[in-house]
């Protein structure tokens, strides 16, 4: 796959030029399940929640452009740095962690798709799964043509997500000035909003989103100048505001709909009830009974767009994450046959045994999962920005440094606290019998005992000292090593370095 040239002028074609990765990354920010726990949120807590969705997206920006910031300045991407910065056997469980987080991600998105055409089309849930495979398998096709393509498929899918949840915005008509309190207000009152506010800020933030959004860079044709990487680092950083923005408007209006129509005063006691537990399947009924038979039937569109267009950027991601750290020469088509059918595995057994209703419970795993493994990607992506060795004179600098592993930091506590809490839930509730808490307690224990100490070892490993550094600027690069910014095209997988010295 060429790169796409970046042109100097006009200015508008230059920008243009940078425009894409940060669209693709946003689409995770409006997976199936995000979808699920705004839902959720306006159900419970009506627009009291909405700046808890404005400072995580605040928060992923941050997180999200030091991942940029490293593809751009190396060239290389994040789990490339994992497989030459880690020994051997740690790069395994990273990669074993990595894939498990693509697969956990997928999980939300093949069952979001595979809802939507049950409501649709009435097909059963595990045929929805199959389709949602191989309708992922035929967008990615589309790669062939070039990346640019593929994000404009993107871009598509992402409007009509935005539009069909717009128009249920309109037909809700939520207040617009209790909206606009919920987003600049901070407010967490009534029962559970806490644990809902957390919820949703650890559901924002995904590990397989900072191996992709570094890869993805990597597919525009940067000029190899210290004034040239300060440039794509400062157009990703404002492509990437604009994507998590309008990310930002589409999460405000699926919290509103859900919050006006359980909030409202003619809710009838049945569907007072039903607001209690919203789920990706229960969601289409409950606005079919408020807003209008048609109303499901846009609901379902935006579900299908929201779970094929998250599952192919999820799929992407595996491709990268099993390139990076297996150092793999497959095709694309096979890799990523490869990475589907790994994806689709849990979610076709699952629906298969359990249904809808496991499929749902299935969604909530999912989610602890993630929170789970988003230390495996941040800490390494944190530690590799903040290096001179790998970043040369475009390190982080020492606020920017400090904010982000306070950020960091938050997320981790944020999602450890989930975790234990959905676990001391499970318990306290006697959904587990007696030998069934006994025995999750014993492989419980170890595995935290593990999980810290892998968390600590990668914190705190000092950096493997190097005569020959990862990255300079091209003024420290030996003339004969600089690459003419129009002498050839260059494949993708083959990642030009932008800054490597020999």
């Amino acid at each position: 796959m060429a790169l796409v040239r970046i042109e100097e002028a006009p200015k508008w074609k230059k920008i243009l030029g940078y425009v894409g990765p940060g669209l693709l990354v946003s689409v995770a920010y409006l997976d199936p399940g995000n979808l699920q726990t705004d839902l959720q949120a306006g159900a419970d807590h009506e627009f009291q929640l909405l700046w808890i969705v404005l400072v995580g997206l605040i928060f992923a920006l941050i997180i999200q452009s030091r991942s940029a910031n490293l593809g751009a300045v190396t060239g290389k991407h994040l789990s490339e740095h994992c497989k030459a910065g880690y020994p051997t056997a740690v790069n395994y469980c990273l990669w074993i962690l990595a894939e498990v987080a693509v697969i956990a991600a997928d999980i939300p998105e093949v069952m979001g798709t595979a809802f939507a055409l049950n409501i649709l089309f009435h097909f059963p849930i595990w045929v929805g799964v199959l389709l949602a495979g191989l309708n992922t398998l035929l967008l990615l096709a589309v790669q062939r043509y070039g990346i640019r393509k593929l994000e404009v498929v993107i871009v598509i899918l992402l409007l009509v997500l935005g539009g069909c949840f717009f128009a249920e915005m309109a037909r809700a008509r939520p207040d617009m000035v209790e909206i606009a309190k919920g987003m600049f207000i901070p407010k967490l009152d009534g029962n559970g909003a806490a644990q809902d506010a957390i919820a949703l800020l650890g559901a924002l933030v995904m590990p397989h989103n900072l191996y992709l959004h570094s890869a993805l860079v990597i597919s525009r044709k940067i000029p190899h100048s210290h004034r040239g990487i300060n440039d794509a680092c400062k157009y990703f950083l404002v492509e990437s505001g604009f994507a998590l923005f309008v990310a930002f408007l589409i999460n405000v209006a699926v919290v509103s709909v859900s919050g006006s129509i359980c909030y409202n005063r003619n809710v009838s006691s049945p569907m007072s009830t039903r607001c209690e537990d919203v789920t990706l399947s229960s969601s289409a009924s409950l606005l079919k009974d408020t807003l209008g038979s048609w109303s499901s039937k846009v609901y379902a569109v935006s579900l299908l767009a929201s779970g094929q267009s998250s599952a192919v950027t999820g799929t992407y991601a595996g491709q990268y994450i099993m390139q990076g750290f297996l150092d793999l020469k497959m095709k694309p088509w096979s890799r990523n046959l490869l990475t589907r059918c790994i994806a689709i595995m849990p979610s076709l057994i699952i629906s298969l045994i359990g249904g809808s209703s496991g499929a749902g419970k299935l969604i909530i795993i999912s989610s602890m999962i993630l929170a789970f493994e988003l230390p495996f990607a941040l800490i390494p992506l944190l530690k590799f920005t903040s290096s001179s060795t790998k970043m040369g004179q475009h390190k982080n600098s020492v606020p920017v440094t400090m904010i982000s592993w306070l950020l960091g930091c938050c997320l981790i506590v944020i999602n450890l606290y989930f975790i234990s809490t959905s676990f001391i839930g499970w318990f306290t509730r006697g959904r587990l019998s007696k030998v069934g808490s006994i025995l999750t307690a014993v492989v419980l224990f170890p595995t935290m005992m593990l999980y810290m100490a892998m968390v600590v070892y990668l914190t705190l490993r000092s950096e493997t000292p190097s005569s020959s550094p990862d990255t300079m600027v091209s003024d420290q690069i030996p003339s004969e090593t600089k690459v003419d910014n129009g002498e050839r095209d260059v494949e993708m997988d083959e990642h030009i370095v932008c800054t490597e010295g020999n």
